[in-house]
């Protein structure tokens, strides 16, 4: 393949539903395609034009409209258009008008549809709107390959992604250049006789050793080889991989088994797995020293979170991977305390509450935290000690990004930094008590979860919790007043009720009228039923078979809240490519008419099982 061709078919594999398809698929698809430029304002396609090709927008941009003039969609690099003249035997059906000077890819109609033919989930990304609704679409996002994206279990044996190249240490330079070049890899393992390993040759040692210094080709290989190379055994995890790359400062590592080499990981290998680079940058925290070098690390979160989606991952998946960066700033900052006041004069453990206790933290979140202290506590002789550890780490981690609650629910607050018995009269007075203000301030504190510390300590008071809230109804009635004042932004005929006036107007809160709803809806069922979980997903599907909701409403409520959430986050993307800061607030003409369909049909399960909580648990008449 032509350094071109080869260059097209990368661009394809960053890209849905291009990057579902197999490598050899999309290796052969370039050659298939041809390429056209046009210039801003160009008009490419009109209603009923003849159409025989899929338009993919390799630079540049441009508008849907209908044939009424009203505006569908605005598409961009990676995205397609043509789509529905594939389904109406060669005819558009809308207005294509260039936004920029546009390069596009045309793929011709017949391997559009022999494509459609093999593989169902390229097939289905075009589907029509209309056909299927919106379990089907979850369908495909959840057929997706999850070991891809679950980076904290992979092994390095999932990683080597070919037969290993080698050559005799007899070599010469030229020679084992040539094989380098012949088999387009960076490295080649550097052997004597049959199983002895003499070194590794890689790239870098090229430009390094021969080219800067002018070395003959005719040298032996071994003049420029590292010898005896780090190497990591297959069942080494990709974590550990990944910090002793950068511990050593190589990008290639031999993969040994039993003495002998079965493989070669690099740096592209374990990149390539986007959500490795998570487990780079949490490595990279664990081993700063100041709030401001970790600041730089997750200044990399929104494009990280650009490249999970563009990967395929799931909203669940995302929360996640991006959650694990605040753990593991908030563990480090913790561990730098710890360092300056010294050991903790009583056993504590710090929680983190909201979305990083729930695991399900986007581009944009603001602290939640408390502290449990064990009840040996005294104010007057572990006061300072304590107070001193939560204003480091919560000026810490507003310096590194995740800002000051606006709420003040933070350690640094007095009134949350407490010992185990004042947790317990907090718990007992919210739930045998209710007052609806402090149940919708304090709800954050009903999905907490342990970061750093003695753990056990909030063992006894999650009991509690679960307890308590499981067989309090009045309680549980409060708690579904408090749910239902967030309201689904959806009309009497299904239209869109969208913000009027002000930063916002006419768009969607995703958060607010989204997917807090549905956090809301499965606590109240997890507390109702006695279940432990806290993150949305955990909560919804330990849920399933219990009376409090039916199984198919459940089921439902878990499609709609992956579709919103990954519809947010996607806005969130598109905010970070434009170099915009990302927020919540997504205006409904930028989906596709498919997409706003679905969004639809998600906020239509949250209306329906909203009013299905006041039948389950009561309402209050607050």
């Amino acid at each position: 393949m032509s350094i071109e061709l080869e260059e097209i078919a990368e661009f394809l594999k960053q890209h849905h539903p291009f990057a579902l398809l197999p490598d050899e698929e999309i290796n052969a698809l370039p050659k298939r395609l041809t390429a056209r430029y046009f210039r801003a304002g160009t008009k490419v396609l009109s209603p009923e034009e003849q159409c025989l090709h899929l338009y993919i927008i390799r630079t540049g941009g441009t508008e849907t409209r209908d044939p009424d003039g009203q505006l569908l969609a605005r598409l961009s690099e990676g995205e397609c258009f043509g789509v529905r003249a594939m389904f109406r035997n060669g005819k558009a059906a809308n207005n294509i008008t260039t936004l920029e000077d546009s390069l596009c890819y045309l793929l011709p109609e017949k391997d559009f549809h022999e494509l459609a033919g093999k593989f169902p989930q390229f097939k289905y990304f075009f589907a029509q709107m209309g056909g299927d609704r919106l379990r089907s679409g979850m369908q495909l996002i959840e057929s997706l390959d999850d070991d891809q994206l679950k980076l904290m279990s992979i092994k390095v044996a999932d990683l080597i992604a070919r037969d290993l190249v080698s050559i005799d240490k007899s070599a010469t330079i030229l020679e084992a250049g040539k094989l380098m070049s012949k088999e387009r890899v960076s490295c080649l393992l550097i052997t004597e006789g049959a199983d002895e390993i003499a070194g590794i040759m890689t790239d870098r040692d090229l430009r390094n050793r021969v080219v800067a210094q002018g070395r003959s080709y005719d040298e032996p290989v071994t003049e420029i080889m590292t010898a005896n190379p780090i190497s990591v055994h297959p069942d080494d995890y990709a974590f550990d991989a990944l910090l002793t790359m950068t511990r050593h400062n190589v990008r290639h590592l031999p993969v040994m088994k039993d003495g002998k080499a079965v493989g070669m990981i690099t740096t592209n290998n374990l990149l390539a797995r986007q959500s490795l680079s998570a487990v780079y940058m949490a490595g990279r925290i664990g081993k700063l020293t100041n709030p401001a070098d970790m600041a730089k690390v997750i200044e990399q979160v929104p494009e990280l979170l650009s490249h999970l989606i563009e990967a395929g991952a799931t909203s669940q998946n995302a929360g996640h991977i991006v959650t694990t960066l605040s753990d593991a700033a908030t563990v480090r900052l913790l561990q730098l305390a710890e360092e300056k006041l010294g050991p903790p004069p009583v056993p504590y453990v710090w929680m983190a509450g909201g979305s990083q206790g729930r695991q399900e933290q986007t581009a944009l979140s603001d602290q939640d935290n408390c502290l449990i202290i064990d009840d040996t506590y005294d104010p007057e002789q572990h006061g300072a000690w304590f107070k001193a550890l939560a204003d480091f780490v919560c000026d810490g981690l507003n310096t590194v990004g995740y800002v000051f609650c606006p709420g003040e629910m933070m350690a640094k607050t007095d009134q949350w930094r407490q010992p185990v018995r004042v947790w317990q009269q907090y718990f007992n007075k919210w739930i045998e008590q209710p007052e609806p203000k402090a149940l919708m301030l304090c709800s954050v504190w009903f999905d907490l979860r342990p970061i750093h510390g003695t753990k056990s300590l909030f063992d006894n008071l999650h009991r509690l919790i679960v307890s308590k809230a499981r067989d309090n109804r009045i309680f549980q009635a409060y708690m579904v007043g408090n749910a239902l004042t967030h309201h689904v932004p959806l009309g009497f005929f299904k239209n869109f009720v969208m913000i009027r006036g002000g930063e916002h107007d006419r768009t969607l809160d995703l958060k607010h009228n989204g997917v807090v709803p549905i956090v809301d809806i499965a606590r109240i069922h997890a507390l109702a039923n006695g279940v432990e979980a806290v993150n949305t997903f955990e909560r919804l599907h330990a849920i399933k078979p219990l009376p409090s909701i039916s199984t198919q409403g459940a089921s439902d409520l878990l499609d709609a809240f992956e579709f919103i959430s990954i519809t947010r986050l996607k806005h969130q993307v598109r905010q970070i490519r434009r170099g915009d800061a990302p927020d919540n607030f997504l205006h409904p003409e930028s989906l596709s008419a498919f997409e706003r369909s679905h969004l639809k049909d998600a906020f239509s399960v949250i209306k329906n099982l909203q009013g299905a909580l006041e039948h389950a648990f009561g309402k209050s008449g607050t």
